[in-house]
Parts: C-alpha cells; structure tokens; sequence
C-alpha cells in the first residue's frame, strides 16, 4: 500500500456533500490563522487520510468526516495561551453547538466529540472508538513522510530557525527556539511517531513515511557536512 493510494471518492457513508462543505468553511474561521503547518490545508489532508484509512477499516465514515473536519478548531486558543489549553479538549468542547446547528444527532454528536478530544492522545485520552483511533493516525500521518519534513521545515522557517545545527547536541536544545530546526523535530518527535499508530493500515503508511524520512535527513547530513566516513 502506497501513499499514492490515498486519492479515492468518497463513498455514500461519508457526510452529506453541503454539510461537510459548511464544517469547513467554519473550521476555516478557526484554522486560517494558524498559517501553514496547522491551517486549512492540514484539516483537508486529515479529513482525506482519515476516509482513506476509515474506508478500508469499516468505519462510521460520516462521524470520522465530520471529526477529522473540525479536529483543530482549537488549536488558536491554545497557540495563544502558549499551550495551557490542550486544542483537543477545547475543539472537543466548542464542537457539539457547531454540530447541534446542522442536526447532527446527540449519540452521533457525542462520538465526534470524543474522537476530536483524543487524537491529540495525551495523558488519559486514549483513543478509544475506531473512529478516533482512525483520526489520531490520520492527524500523525501528517506529520511524517514527504509532507512531514515540508511542515517542519516550514515551522523551523516562521519561527526563525536555522536550515540545520549539527554543531548542537540536540538533546541540549529547546523548541521554539533558533536551534528547533526539522532535523531536530525528526530526531526528537517525527522519528517515533510510526510506533505509536493504533490501526494496521495506520501502521503500514507510517513505515512508508517513516522510511522515507530516514533517506532524506542522511541525505541532508551528507551533503552538509559531507562524507564524515571518508
């Protein structure tokens, strides 16, 4: 199974084309500020990833939509408050009135909210429907593979970081600091996300990924700092 296997049509379990088109539009209000490692774009891809996986895995599709849709709406409180809120719990809290609006059903309502408060899976909140199990690996796909090194790249760029710091013991170094390059975000986080993906299909696309990572930051060691063997 390849990545390239992600482009599929959404099947009739899927939501109701003009309700999924209004949870984007009002995730947009929410994620557009977020610039381009957690705006719209990523939602779009999450929402993609997750059907694709959902579909293979028999999956409730239309909660899965609707939960990968609006998985981020939080994510501005908690940029603002410098992380003291968790974005999955407040999406999770801010989600059942935007879903109430559009009809959604309180039991469907419910499990939506419960997916968007542990794809963050932090602490207690473990994933516990298919649906949120799905969504968590559809959010860590993201940040791994191709699509992966060019948020982390793009990250280390809005926040004023180097290209690469091979002078620096990474263990010595901070986040959101000049020295958070995407070399560092691979060695501290993107290297270790494919063993903590829940679901078989998860699983085989962040091998993929991952593998895919490992070829590109030695190729980025060699030509900065050459052949260190030769």
């Amino acid at each position: 199974m390849s990545s390239a296997e992600l482009k599929i049509d959404l099947p009739p379990a899927a939501l109701p084309p003009e309700i999924a088109g209004t949870l984007r539009l009002i995730a947009r209000d929410f994620c557009d500020q977020e610039g381009g490692c957690h705006g719209p774009d990523h939602s779009l891809r999450v929402e993609k990833t997750a059907l694709f996986i959902g579909s293979q895995m028999g999956a409730r599709l239309d909660i899965l939509q609707a939960a990968a849709i609006l998985h981020d709406i939080g994510r501005s409180f908690e940029t603002a408050s410098q992380g003291t809120i968790c974005h999955a719990a407040k999406g999770a809290a801010m989600a059942p009135e935007i879903l109430s609006r559009l009809g959604i059903s309180s039991a469907d309502n419910r499990a939506i909210c419960q997916a968007i408060a542990s794809h963050r899976f932090r602490g207690q909140d473990i994933p516990a429907s298919l649906e949120a199990k799905i969504l968590f690996d559809a959010d860590k796909l993201d940040s791994i593979g191709a699509i992966g090194i060019g948020r982390a790249f793009l990250f280390a760029g809005q926040i004023g970081s180097r290209l690469h710091n091979g002078s620096r013991d990474i263990r010595a170094t901070k986040s959101y600091s000049r020295e958070d390059t995407a070399y560092r975000e691979f060695k501290v986080k993107m290297c270790k996300v494919k063993e903590r993906l829940l679901t078989p299909v998860g699983k085989q696309l962040g091998t993929e990924r991952h593998d895919f990572m490992e070829i590109f930051f030695q190729r980025l060691e060699r030509e900065i700092f050459g052949d260190r063997d030769g």
